[in-house]
């Protein structure tokens, strides 16, 4: 994952195309997947107000949880 850092570019910048880049995509997405991208964005904006995006576990934490159960499962 690249970061705004690396990129050399002003993080205005880079957050204002994002929020063309959603916005183009929220138009051409199902009704039910603009709901669900629309909740987890406003998840992320409460989690990063309050301080406590860094307690959410990673993508690869809950893919080794997912493994595990599907091992068990499987086993």
């Amino acid at each position: 994952m690249r970061l705004l850092a690396d990129l050399h570019i002003a993080p205005r910048t880079v957050m204002t195309q994002l929020a063309q880049k959603l916005d183009k995509k929220l138009a051409t997405w199902r009704p039910e997947v603009v709901a669900q991208v629309e909740q987890i964005v406003t998840d992320v904006i409460e989690l990063a107000d309050t301080d406590t995006l860094d307690l959410l576990p990673s993508r690869a934490v809950v893919q080794e949880v997912l493994d595990a159960l599907d091992e068990r499962q499987s086993g």
